[in-house]
Protein backbone atom coordinates (compact mmCIF):
# COMPACT_ATOMS: atom_id res chain seq x y z
CA UNK A 1 0.00 0.00 0.00
CA UNK A 2 1.34 3.40 -0.99
CA UNK A 3 1.19 6.57 1.11
CA UNK A 4 -1.36 8.04 -1.30
CA UNK A 5 -3.61 4.99 -0.99
CA UNK A 6 -3.32 5.20 2.79
CA UNK A 7 -4.35 8.84 2.70
CA UNK A 8 -7.41 8.09 0.58
CA UNK A 9 -8.38 5.23 2.87
CA UNK A 10 -8.09 7.54 5.88
CA UNK A 11 -10.29 10.14 4.20
CA UNK A 12 -12.85 7.45 3.35
CA UNK A 13 -13.01 6.31 6.99
CA UNK A 14 -13.42 9.84 8.33
CA UNK A 15 -15.93 10.72 5.61
CA UNK A 16 -18.09 7.68 6.33
CA UNK A 17 -17.93 8.36 10.09
CA UNK A 18 -19.11 11.92 9.43
CA UNK A 19 -21.89 10.80 7.07
CA UNK A 20 -23.13 8.12 9.48
CA UNK A 21 -23.19 10.60 12.35
CA UNK A 22 -25.09 13.09 10.17
CA UNK A 23 -27.84 10.48 9.86
CA UNK A 24 -27.55 9.76 13.58
CA UNK A 25 -28.04 13.41 14.52
CA UNK A 26 -31.10 13.66 12.27
CA UNK A 27 -32.64 10.51 13.76
CA UNK A 28 -31.88 11.50 17.36
CA UNK A 29 -33.49 14.91 16.98
CA UNK A 30 -36.50 13.76 14.99
CA UNK A 31 -37.33 10.85 17.33
CA UNK A 32 -36.32 12.44 20.69
CA UNK A 33 -34.12 9.39 21.31
CA UNK A 34 -32.47 10.07 24.67
CA UNK A 35 -31.00 7.98 27.49
CA UNK A 36 -31.86 10.45 30.23
CA UNK A 37 -35.32 10.88 28.77
CA UNK A 38 -35.80 7.12 28.75
CA UNK A 39 -34.95 6.88 32.46
CA UNK A 40 -36.99 9.93 33.50
CA UNK A 41 -40.06 8.97 31.43
CA UNK A 42 -40.12 5.50 32.94
CA UNK A 43 -39.42 6.66 36.49
CA UNK A 44 -41.65 9.73 36.62
CA UNK A 45 -44.50 8.83 34.26
CA UNK A 46 -44.33 5.06 33.87
CA UNK A 47 -43.82 5.56 30.12
CA UNK A 48 -41.30 3.10 28.66
CA UNK A 49 -41.51 4.21 25.02
CA UNK A 50 -38.03 5.74 24.89
CA UNK A 51 -36.61 2.84 26.90
CA UNK A 52 -38.03 0.56 24.23
CA UNK A 53 -36.37 2.69 21.55
CA UNK A 54 -33.07 2.08 23.32
CA UNK A 55 -33.75 -1.64 23.69
CA UNK A 56 -34.54 -1.99 19.98
CA UNK A 57 -31.38 -0.08 19.04
CA UNK A 58 -29.37 -2.36 21.31
CA UNK A 59 -30.93 -5.48 19.77
CA UNK A 60 -30.00 -4.29 16.27
CA UNK A 61 -26.47 -3.37 17.38
CA UNK A 62 -25.91 -6.73 19.09
CA UNK A 63 -27.11 -8.67 16.06
CA UNK A 64 -25.13 -6.47 13.71
CA UNK A 65 -21.87 -6.86 15.60
CA UNK A 66 -22.30 -10.65 15.74
CA UNK A 67 -23.06 -10.67 12.02
CA UNK A 68 -19.90 -8.70 11.28
CA UNK A 69 -17.92 -11.24 13.29
CA UNK A 70 -19.27 -14.07 11.12
CA UNK A 71 -19.09 -12.41 7.72
CA UNK A 72 -16.39 -9.74 8.00
CA UNK A 73 -14.02 -11.37 10.45
CA UNK A 74 -13.98 -8.62 13.09
CA UNK A 75 -13.40 -9.58 16.72
CA UNK A 76 -14.35 -7.98 20.05
CA UNK A 77 -10.77 -8.69 21.09
CA UNK A 78 -9.71 -5.87 18.75
CA UNK A 79 -12.08 -3.33 20.30
CA UNK A 80 -11.41 -0.69 22.92
CA UNK A 81 -13.42 -2.79 25.39
CA UNK A 82 -10.87 -5.62 25.51
CA UNK A 83 -9.17 -4.72 28.81
CA UNK A 84 -6.66 -6.89 30.64
CA UNK A 85 -8.46 -6.62 34.00
CA UNK A 86 -11.86 -5.52 35.27
CA UNK A 87 -11.64 -1.98 36.79
CA UNK A 88 -14.99 -2.44 38.48
CA UNK A 89 -14.76 0.58 40.79
CA UNK A 90 -13.92 2.97 37.96
CA UNK A 91 -16.72 1.56 35.83
CA UNK A 92 -19.35 1.80 38.56
CA UNK A 93 -18.21 5.12 40.03
CA UNK A 94 -17.60 6.69 36.63
CA UNK A 95 -20.98 5.49 35.40
CA UNK A 96 -22.67 6.86 38.52
CA UNK A 97 -20.99 10.26 38.07
CA UNK A 98 -22.01 10.33 34.43
CA UNK A 99 -25.61 9.46 35.33
CA UNK A 100 -25.75 12.27 37.88
CA UNK A 101 -24.19 14.67 35.38
CA UNK A 102 -26.57 13.87 32.54
CA UNK A 103 -29.57 14.70 34.74
CA UNK A 104 -28.04 17.97 35.94
CA UNK A 105 -26.95 18.83 32.40
CA UNK A 106 -30.37 18.10 30.85
CA UNK A 107 -29.13 15.12 28.87
CA UNK A 108 -26.08 13.04 28.05
CA UNK A 109 -23.25 13.95 25.67
CA UNK A 110 -25.16 12.96 22.54
CA UNK A 111 -28.22 14.91 23.68
CA UNK A 112 -26.05 17.98 24.25
CA UNK A 113 -24.77 17.74 20.67
CA UNK A 114 -28.32 17.35 19.34
CA UNK A 115 -29.63 20.27 21.39
CA UNK A 116 -26.73 22.42 20.22
CA UNK A 117 -27.68 21.66 16.64
CA UNK A 118 -31.23 22.80 17.43
CA UNK A 119 -29.98 26.15 18.77
CA UNK A 120 -29.63 25.47 22.50
CA UNK A 121 -26.58 27.39 23.73
CA UNK A 122 -26.88 25.82 27.18
CA UNK A 123 -25.56 22.66 25.58
CA UNK A 124 -22.49 24.50 24.31
CA UNK A 125 -21.61 25.33 27.93
CA UNK A 126 -22.21 21.70 28.94
CA UNK A 127 -19.99 20.42 26.13
CA UNK A 128 -17.16 22.83 26.95
CA UNK A 129 -17.26 21.91 30.65
CA UNK A 130 -17.44 18.22 29.76
CA UNK A 131 -14.56 18.44 27.30
CA UNK A 132 -12.26 20.25 29.72
CA UNK A 133 -13.09 17.79 32.49
CA UNK A 134 -12.49 14.85 30.14
CA UNK A 135 -9.04 16.12 29.09
CA UNK A 136 -8.12 16.76 32.72
CA UNK A 137 -9.24 13.26 33.71
CA UNK A 138 -7.21 11.78 30.86
CA UNK A 139 -4.00 13.79 31.27
CA UNK A 140 -4.20 16.31 34.13
CA UNK A 141 -4.13 16.18 37.91
CA UNK A 142 -7.45 14.27 38.10
CA UNK A 143 -5.81 11.66 35.85
CA UNK A 144 -3.19 11.03 38.54
CA UNK A 145 -5.91 10.57 41.15
CA UNK A 146 -7.81 8.26 38.80
CA UNK A 147 -4.83 6.07 37.91
CA UNK A 148 -3.52 5.87 41.47
CA UNK A 149 -6.97 5.51 43.00
CA UNK A 150 -10.06 3.96 41.45
CA UNK A 151 -8.27 2.31 38.50
CA UNK A 152 -6.17 0.23 40.90
CA UNK A 153 -9.28 -1.39 42.37
CA UNK A 154 -9.73 -4.18 39.86
CA UNK A 155 -9.96 -7.91 39.53
CA UNK A 156 -8.89 -10.55 37.03
CA UNK A 157 -11.33 -11.35 34.25
CA UNK A 158 -10.80 -15.08 34.34
CA UNK A 159 -11.82 -16.31 30.90
CA UNK A 160 -12.16 -12.82 29.39
CA UNK A 161 -14.11 -9.55 29.35
CA UNK A 162 -16.79 -10.70 26.88
CA UNK A 163 -19.75 -12.95 27.62
CA UNK A 164 -19.16 -14.72 24.31
CA UNK A 165 -15.69 -15.76 25.50
CA UNK A 166 -17.21 -17.50 28.50
CA UNK A 167 -19.76 -19.34 26.36
CA UNK A 168 -17.09 -20.32 23.85
CA UNK A 169 -14.85 -21.56 26.66
CA UNK A 170 -17.42 -23.74 28.41
CA UNK A 171 -19.32 -24.93 25.32
CA UNK A 172 -16.22 -25.53 23.21
CA UNK A 173 -17.49 -23.29 20.41
CA UNK A 174 -15.63 -20.77 18.28
CA UNK A 175 -15.90 -17.15 19.42
CA UNK A 176 -17.94 -15.95 16.39
CA UNK A 177 -20.55 -18.69 16.78
CA UNK A 178 -20.74 -18.21 20.54
CA UNK A 179 -21.33 -14.50 19.92
CA UNK A 180 -24.01 -15.28 17.34
CA UNK A 181 -25.83 -17.62 19.73
CA UNK A 182 -25.81 -15.10 22.56
CA UNK A 183 -26.76 -12.27 20.22
CA UNK A 184 -29.80 -14.15 18.94
CA UNK A 185 -30.98 -14.95 22.46
CA UNK A 186 -30.48 -11.44 23.82
CA UNK A 187 -31.90 -9.69 20.76
CA UNK A 188 -34.94 -12.00 20.81
CA UNK A 189 -35.60 -11.15 24.45
CA UNK A 190 -35.24 -7.42 23.81
CA UNK A 191 -37.51 -7.49 20.75
CA UNK A 192 -40.16 -9.49 22.63
CA UNK A 193 -40.17 -6.89 25.40
CA UNK A 194 -40.28 -4.06 22.87
CA UNK A 195 -43.20 -5.65 21.03
CA UNK A 196 -45.32 -6.08 24.15
CA UNK A 197 -46.49 -2.48 23.79
CA UNK A 198 -48.67 -2.14 20.65
CA UNK A 199 -48.37 1.66 20.71
CA UNK A 200 -44.62 1.37 20.25
CA UNK A 201 -45.10 0.09 16.73
CA UNK A 202 -45.76 3.65 15.56
CA UNK A 203 -43.27 4.56 12.87
CA UNK A 204 -41.29 7.12 14.89
CA UNK A 205 -40.32 4.72 17.66
CA UNK A 206 -39.37 1.81 15.40
CA UNK A 207 -37.56 4.19 13.06
CA UNK A 208 -35.51 5.53 15.98
CA UNK A 209 -34.51 2.16 17.41
CA UNK A 210 -33.59 0.53 14.11
CA UNK A 211 -31.92 3.68 12.79
CA UNK A 212 -29.64 4.20 15.79
CA UNK A 213 -28.78 0.49 15.91
CA UNK A 214 -27.85 0.40 12.22
CA UNK A 215 -25.62 3.46 12.59
CA UNK A 216 -23.78 1.70 15.42
CA UNK A 217 -23.25 -1.36 13.20
CA UNK A 218 -22.11 0.78 10.26
CA UNK A 219 -19.55 2.51 12.47
CA UNK A 220 -18.25 -0.87 13.70
CA UNK A 221 -17.82 -1.91 10.07
CA UNK A 222 -16.14 1.40 9.27
CA UNK A 223 -13.56 1.21 12.09
CA UNK A 224 -13.10 -2.57 11.96
CA UNK A 225 -13.14 -3.36 8.24
CA UNK A 226 -12.72 -0.19 6.18
CA UNK A 227 -10.14 1.30 8.58
CA UNK A 228 -8.10 -1.89 8.99
CA UNK A 229 -4.70 -1.99 7.31
CA UNK A 230 -3.01 -5.41 7.56
CA UNK A 231 0.46 -3.93 7.07
CA UNK A 232 1.09 -0.22 7.52
CA UNK A 233 3.83 0.94 5.08
CA UNK A 234 5.75 2.73 7.85
CA UNK A 235 5.46 0.31 10.80
CA UNK A 236 4.82 -2.93 8.85
CA UNK A 237 2.20 -3.76 11.50
CA UNK A 238 -1.58 -4.03 11.28
CA UNK A 239 -3.45 -0.89 12.33
CA UNK A 240 -6.96 0.54 12.59
CA UNK A 241 -6.73 3.93 10.91
CA UNK A 242 -7.90 7.15 12.62
CA UNK A 243 -9.11 5.64 15.91
CA UNK A 244 -7.72 7.41 18.98
CA UNK A 245 -7.26 4.09 20.80
CA UNK A 246 -5.62 2.30 17.88
CA UNK A 247 -8.41 -0.29 18.11
CA UNK A 248 -11.95 -0.68 16.81
CA UNK A 249 -14.46 1.92 18.00
CA UNK A 250 -18.08 2.83 17.43
CA UNK A 251 -20.26 5.59 18.90
CA UNK A 252 -18.80 7.42 21.89
CA UNK A 253 -18.81 11.16 22.55
CA UNK A 254 -17.13 12.23 25.80
CA UNK A 255 -13.52 11.63 24.75
CA UNK A 256 -13.95 13.17 21.26
CA UNK A 257 -15.36 16.39 22.77
CA UNK A 258 -12.19 16.65 24.84
CA UNK A 259 -10.03 15.85 21.81
CA UNK A 260 -11.64 18.72 19.85
CA UNK A 261 -10.89 21.16 22.67
CA UNK A 262 -7.34 19.85 22.91
CA UNK A 263 -6.83 20.18 19.15
CA UNK A 264 -8.29 23.69 19.15
CA UNK A 265 -5.88 24.86 21.86
CA UNK A 266 -2.74 23.03 20.67
CA UNK A 267 -3.22 22.67 16.91
CA UNK A 268 -0.02 24.57 16.08
CA UNK A 269 2.24 21.90 17.60
CA UNK A 270 1.61 19.82 14.47
CA UNK A 271 0.66 16.59 16.25
CA UNK A 272 -3.13 16.95 16.26
CA UNK A 273 -5.16 14.89 13.79
CA UNK A 274 -8.89 14.37 13.40
CA UNK A 275 -9.74 10.97 14.85
CA UNK A 276 -12.63 8.62 14.12
CA UNK A 277 -14.64 9.84 17.11
CA UNK A 278 -13.88 13.49 16.39
CA UNK A 279 -15.28 13.15 12.86
CA UNK A 280 -18.64 12.14 14.31
CA UNK A 281 -19.28 15.22 16.46
CA UNK A 282 -19.90 17.80 13.69
CA UNK A 283 -22.02 15.24 11.89
CA UNK A 284 -24.36 14.81 14.87
CA UNK A 285 -24.68 18.59 15.33
CA UNK A 286 -25.35 19.23 11.63
CA UNK A 287 -27.78 16.32 11.37
CA UNK A 288 -29.76 17.66 14.32
CA UNK A 289 -29.65 21.17 12.84
CA UNK A 290 -31.03 19.85 9.55
CA UNK A 291 -33.86 18.06 11.36
CA UNK A 292 -34.66 21.16 13.43
CA UNK A 293 -34.65 23.36 10.33
CA UNK A 294 -36.92 21.02 8.36
CA UNK A 295 -39.37 20.67 11.26
CA UNK A 296 -39.35 24.40 12.07
CA UNK A 297 -38.20 23.75 15.63
CA UNK A 298 -34.83 25.53 15.52
CA UNK A 299 -34.75 28.08 18.35
CA UNK A 300 -31.92 29.97 20.02
CA UNK A 301 -32.00 29.27 23.76
CA UNK A 302 -29.80 30.36 26.66
CA UNK A 303 -29.61 30.67 30.40
CA UNK A 304 -32.02 32.96 32.24
CA UNK A 305 -30.96 32.18 35.83
CA UNK A 306 -27.48 31.74 37.36
CA UNK A 307 -28.66 28.63 39.22
CA UNK A 308 -29.41 26.97 35.90
CA UNK A 309 -25.93 27.85 34.64
CA UNK A 310 -24.30 26.33 37.73
CA UNK A 311 -26.36 23.17 37.40
CA UNK A 312 -25.37 22.68 33.77
CA UNK A 313 -21.70 23.43 34.47
CA UNK A 314 -21.61 20.84 37.26
CA UNK A 315 -23.43 18.37 35.03
CA UNK A 316 -20.90 18.84 32.24
CA UNK A 317 -17.93 18.38 34.58
CA UNK A 318 -19.41 15.21 36.09
CA UNK A 319 -20.07 13.76 32.66
CA UNK A 320 -16.51 14.53 31.55
CA UNK A 321 -14.97 12.89 34.61
CA UNK A 322 -17.42 10.01 34.70
CA UNK A 323 -17.25 9.29 30.98
CA UNK A 324 -13.47 8.87 31.12
CA UNK A 325 -13.56 6.75 34.29
CA UNK A 326 -16.31 4.52 32.91
CA UNK A 327 -14.56 4.22 29.51
CA UNK A 328 -17.63 5.57 27.77
CA UNK A 329 -21.00 7.30 27.97
CA UNK A 330 -24.56 6.14 27.38
CA UNK A 331 -23.64 5.50 23.75
CA UNK A 332 -20.04 4.43 24.34
CA UNK A 333 -20.93 1.82 26.94
CA UNK A 334 -24.73 1.57 26.82
CA UNK A 335 -24.84 0.79 23.09
CA UNK A 336 -21.38 0.29 21.58
CA UNK A 337 -19.93 -1.59 24.54
CA UNK A 338 -23.00 -3.73 25.17
CA UNK A 339 -23.19 -4.63 21.47
CA UNK A 340 -19.86 -6.47 21.89
CA UNK A 341 -21.33 -8.37 24.90
CA UNK A 342 -18.70 -6.79 27.14
CA UNK A 343 -19.29 -7.53 30.81
CA UNK A 344 -17.65 -4.31 31.97
CA UNK A 345 -20.15 -2.35 29.89
CA UNK A 346 -22.93 -3.90 31.96
CA UNK A 347 -21.36 -2.45 35.11
CA UNK A 348 -20.82 0.97 33.55
CA UNK A 349 -24.37 1.12 32.19
CA UNK A 350 -25.79 0.03 35.54
CA UNK A 351 -23.82 2.82 37.20
CA UNK A 352 -25.18 5.37 34.72
CA UNK A 353 -28.78 4.29 35.28
CA UNK A 354 -28.32 4.25 39.06
CA UNK A 355 -26.83 7.75 39.07
CA UNK A 356 -29.65 9.09 36.91
CA UNK A 357 -32.39 7.45 39.00
CA UNK A 358 -31.00 8.68 42.32
CA UNK A 359 -30.56 12.22 40.99
CA UNK A 360 -34.06 12.32 39.53
CA UNK A 361 -35.48 11.14 42.86
CA UNK A 362 -33.43 13.78 44.68
CA UNK A 363 -34.79 16.45 42.35
CA UNK A 364 -38.35 15.22 42.92
CA UNK A 365 -37.89 15.40 46.68
CA UNK A 366 -36.53 18.97 46.57
CA UNK A 367 -38.79 20.53 43.93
Amino acid sequence: MTAEQLQWQTLAVLGLAFAASLVLGFVLHRSHFCAMGAVSDWLLMGNAQRARQWALALAVAILGFAGLMLWSGISPLNTIYNTQRLPWLSLLLGGWLFGVGMVLGSGCASKALVRLGAGNLKSLVVLMAMGMAAVATLRGLPAVWRVQGADRVDTAWGVGPFASQWLAHFAGWSLPWASAALALCLAFGLVVWVGRDPSFRAGRHVFAGIGVGLVAVLLWWCSGVLAWVPEHPETLESVFLTTASGRMESMSFVGPVGFWLDAFMYYSDGTKRVSFGMAMLPGVVLGAALSAWRSGSFRWEGFTQPQDLVRHLVGGVLMGVGGVMALGCTFGQGLSGLSTLNLGSVLATAGIVLGAVLTLKWQMAHD
